[in-house]
Parts: structure tokens; C-alpha cells; sequence
């Protein structure tokens, strides 16, 4: 039996513990796409849910996670903590910094996996992005104890650009009330994050965003060279 199997399972125990009927049809439709979501997005269902479930518990539970998982490059190369690469992404400065970041993923990362790149190569587009995206301040900053990042950010941005590769012109409302193409939007996501970087003060490696989206335009490419004969 395969992991689609087991997922619909799940969905399906879900079910029989919350009551729908035919007059909650509301209710039955989102646990529908829950169980689409699942099967069809597996690694954007599950990447979502544990880095907002991780944010909050840290949060509001047991802030001790954050020095934990942050990403700490002189603690990572005095003690070989690499494994702070992959988990300061599943921790957040704040509710804005996590919406942020959440909202930018689930407008894109799921219709990438089901529609593009398919599991796998999602999964190396955004861990590829994710790891590319924080080696720099790795290196720069690997004998300045004080310095501290966090967050999904390149790994975001990564899976954010290879969408634009894909489909430039689909339109998103941002915040539900903004339309705007998927070019647009990474183009303000980018200089956004240049800006912010120069006058950061926070926690938040906003150089990661860039680091972030070149890498995952270049994973795309690699991973799907085709997709150059839509623009040449």
C-alpha cells in the first residue's frame, strides 16, 4: 500500500469524527481539498502544517525551540550543528513574519507540486533553495556569535521564482484584494527583501530571499530545461 492510500485513510477517520451532513456542505468541501491536498501535495501539505504548528508552539508554548533551531552559524561550525540549516525554517520572528512567508508558499507551492515539478522535484527545488539560501551568511558570519536568522524565507523565495519560471503571467490577489501576476509579485518580493536586508535590525535574514529565488530559478532550469522554450 502506498502513502496516497494512507492519506486517504486519515482523511477518512477525520471524517467520521467530525460531524458533516448534507447540511454542513461547507464543511464537507474543505476537508475534500484537505484530502486532495494531501494526496496530490504531499510535501507542500506537510512542509506547511509542521512550520506553522513548530511556529506556534514556539510561540506560545516553549520559546526555548528558537535557540534550538535558529540558524546560529558560529554555534553551527564551533559544535557542528548543521542540522540548524534546515530547522530555522521552521521557526518565525513573529505572526507577521510566519503570514508572510505562509501565504507566499500556499498561493504557490502547492499548485507548483501538483502541476510542475511533481514531489520530488519540489522537495529538492525548495530544500535546494532552503540550504543556498542561508550558506552565505554561514560563511560571513561564522565567527560572529551574535549573529542570528530565522525563518522559510529562501526556501520561499525559491519556490516562489520557480513558479514565476513556469506560468509569468497568473494572476493572484494578493491579500485577497491586490491582483497581480506571479512576475510582478516576485519582482516586489525581491526588492522588498534587498531593501529590507540593508536596514534590518531583526532576526529575519532577508538576504536569504535572494539567495533563496536565484537558486530556485536555477534548480527549475536544471530540473526542467524545457521550460526555456517558452521564452526563446
Amino acid at each position: 500500500m502506498n502513502n496516497d492510500y494512507y492519506s486517504y485513510k486519515v482523511i477518512q477517520i477525520l471524517c467520521q469524527i467530525v460531524p458533516i451532513n448534507e447540511k454542513n456542505p461547507n464543511l464537507r468541501s474543505q476537508f475534500i481539498k484537505m484530502q486532495e491536498y494531501l494526496i496530490l501535495a504531499p510535501a507542500s501539505s506537510y512542509l506547511f502544517i509542521i512550520t506553522v504548528l513548530t511556529s506556534l508552539y514556539a510561540f506560545y508554548f516553549d520559546d526555548s525551540i528558537i535557540n534550538k533551531f535558529i540558524l546560529a552559524p558560529y554555534q553551527m561550525v564551533k559544535h557542528n550543528e548543521y542540522y540548524r540549516i534546515l530547522t530555522c525554517s521552521l521557526i518565525h520572528a513573529d505572526w507577521w513574519h510566519l503570514i508572510f512567508n505562509m501565504y507566499s508558499f500556499y498561493i504557490f507551492a502547492f499548485t507548483l507540486e501538483i502541476h510542475f515539478l511533481g514531489t520530488i522535484y519540489f522537495l529538492i527545488v525548495y530544500v535546494g533553495s532552503l540550504i543556498v539560501s542561508c550558506l552565505p551568511s554561514v560563511i560571513q558570519h561564522k565567527n560572529n556569535p551574535a549573529y542570528l536568522s530565522l525563518g522559510a524565507s529562501g526556501a520561499v523565495s525559491g519556490i516562489v521564482f520557480s513558479y514565476v519560471l513556469f506560468n509569468p503571467f497568473q494572476l493572484f490577489y494578493v491579500f485577497f484584494a491586490i491582483p497581480m501576476p506571479a512576475w510582478l509579485f516576485g519582482i516586489i518580493f525581491t526588492v522588498y527583501s534587498y531593501f529590507a536586508a540593508k536596514n534590518s535590525a531583526d532576526n529575519i535574514n532577508h538576504n536569504a530571499h535572494l539567495w533563496g529565488a536565484l537558486t530556485g530559478l536555477i534548480l527549475t532550469l536544471i530540473l526542467n530545461p524545457h521550460i526555456l522554450r517558452r521564452y526563446f
